[in-house]
C-alpha cells in the first residue's frame, strides 16, 4: 500500500510546520508584541499558558476525537486549527492573537497524538520503528529550520509577516492533501492478529498502571527539555541549536539499531544514565564553553536516541489495537505535560527563591530528568 507512505508525509509535514509556524512566531515575539500594542511581559507569558494549556486539553481528548468522528474528520479538524496561525502576523489585538494561539496549540496536541494509532494500522511491524523515529524528530526538523534559516525566508519573503504568511499557506496545503489523500479509517478494536478486543475507553486507560509508568518516565525528560529551552539561555548557557541537532542525529542512530534489534529497554536504560550526566554537564558550564558545547551534544544525542524503542514498545504490547494505542498516547501527552508544567513553575519558583541564582534549580530540574531512568527501570520487555 503505497498510499501509506502519502499519509506518513502529510502527517510529518503537517506537525514539522507547525513547529516552524511556533518557534518563528516566538522568534518574532517582539515584533508581534508592538503590532498588538503588547507591552507587558504578563501578556507575553499568557500566549505560553495558553500553548501549555491546549496540549495537556487537546493530547487529552485526542482518543476521543478519533472514536467520536474517526481519524479522516478528526486529522482534518486538527489541521484546519494549525492553519489557523495565518492569524498571528495580522492581529489586530491581543486577544484574537491569544484565542488563536490556543487553537492552533489545540491542533498541534492533537496531531501528536494521531500519529500513533494511523502508524499502528497502516506499517509493518518492521516499519514502525522507522516510522516512529521519524515523527519523534518531526518537532525538531521545524524547530532546526527556523533557527537556522529563518533570516534567509525574511529575505525571500520580504518581511517576518509573510514569512509566517508562507508558513501557514503550506500548512493549508497539507490540510488539502488530507482531505484529497487522507481517506482512511482505524479498526479501533482490531489486533495485529485480527483479534476483536472490548473498548478501551478513557477511563479504562486511566485504570491501567501501564499508561501512568509510561507517561512518568518520559514527563521528566519533556520537563527537563522546556525547562532547557526557556530558562536556560536566561543563565548564560545558550546551546539550543546544538541539542536539536543532534537530537535528530541521535533519533536517526535509534531508528537504525530498533531496526535490528527487538531489545527496546535496554536502549531506554543506557539513555537515561548518559541523559543525566548530560544535563548535570550542561547545566554547570556556563564557564566553560567547550564543556557546554560536548554536553548539549550529548544531551541532545541521548534524549532522543530512545525515542524510536520508546514509542514502539507502546504498539507492541499484547492485545493492543488502535482505540487502546490511541488513548495510551492520549493519557501519555496530557499526564506528561501536566506533570511537566508543574515542575517548570517549581523551577522558576527556586529561582525566585533564590534571588535569580540557577545552582539550586538546576540540580532540582536535573534530577526531575531522571525519571526517564527510574522509569526504564520499571519497564519491562514485551514479551514475543
Amino acid at each position: 500500500m503505497r498510499k501509506k507512505y502519502l499519509i506518513e508525509f502529510i502527517l510529518f509535514t503537517s506537525y514539522m510546520l507547525f513547529a516552524m509556524s511556533w518557534v518563528g512566531s516566538a522568534g518574532f515575539m517582539k515584533e508581534i508584541m508592538q503590532m498588538v500594542s503588547m507591552h507587558s511581559l504578563t501578556q507575553a507569558s499568557l500566549l505560553s499558558t495558553a500553548l501549555t494549556f491546549a496540549k495537556i486539553i487537546g493530547t487529552f481528548i485526542a482518543a476521543w476525537t478519533i472514536v467520536r468522528f474517526g481519524i479522516r474528520k478528526a486529522f482534518m479538524v486538527a489541521s484546519l486549527l494549525v492553519c489557523l496561525s495565518i492569524v498571528t502576523p495580522y492581529a489586530s489585538n491581543f486577544n484574537l492573537l491569544l484565542i488563536s494561539r490556543f487553537l492552533m496549540g489545540l491542533g498541534g496536541a492533537l496531531i501528536i497524538v494521531y500519529f500513533n494509532p494511523i502508524v499502528y494500522t497502516y506499517f509493518t511491524a518492521s516499519e514502525r520503528v522507522i516510522i516512529n523515529g521519524l515523527n519523534a524528530i518531526a518537532f525538531n526538523v521545524g524547530s532546526a529550520i527556523m533557527m537556522f534559516f529563518t533570516p534567509n525566508f525574511v529575505s525571500l519573503f520580504g518581511s517576518w509577516q509573510h514569512t509566517l504568511l508562507a508558513i501557514s499557506i503550506a500548512s493549508m496545503l497539507m490540510l488539502v492533501s488530507w482531505m484529497v489523500f487522507g481517506k482512511i479509517d482505524l479498526p479501533n478494536n482490531l489486533t495485529s492478529e485480527h483479534k476483536v478486543i472490548k473498548n478501551y475507553t478513557i477511563v479504562d486507560g486511566l485504570k491501567d498502571k501501564f499508561n501512568w509508568l509510561y507517561a512518568f518516565t518520559y514527563s521528566g525528560l519533556l520537563a527537563f527539555y522546556i525547562v532547557l529551552f526557556t530558562f536556560y539561555p536566561k543563565a548564560g548557557i545558550t546551546q539550543a541549536k546544538q541539542v536539536i541537532l543532534f537530537g535528530i542525529v541521535g533519533a536517526i542512530v535509534g531508528m537504525i539499531y530498533s531496526s535490528k534489534s527487538a531489545k527496546r529497554i535496554v536502549i531506554l536504560r543506557i539513555s537515561g544514565v548518559l541523559q543525566i550526566i548530560a544535563a548535570f554537564g550542561l547545566s554547570f558550564s556556563a564557564n566553560n564553553p567547550t564543556q557546554a558545547y560536548v554536553a548539549a551534544a550529548m544531551l541532545g544525542f541521548f534524549m532522543f536516541l530512545p525515542m524510536p524503542a520508546l514509542v514502539t514498545y507502546a504498539q507492541e504490547r499484547k492485545d493492543v489495537t488502535a482505540q487502546k494505542i490511541s488513548v495510551t498516547f492520549s493519557l501519555f501527552w496530557s499526564i506528561s505535560y501536566s506533570v511537566a508544567t508543574i515542575m517548570t513553575t517549581v523551577f522558576a519558583k527556586i529561582v525566585d527563591v533564590n534571588n535569580g541564582d540557577y545552582h539550586n534549580a538546576f540540580i532540582f530540574i536535573c534530577v526531575i530528568e531522571s525519571t526517564f531512568l527510574l522509569g526504564s527501570l520499571l519497564l519491562k520487555e514485551n514479551v514475543k
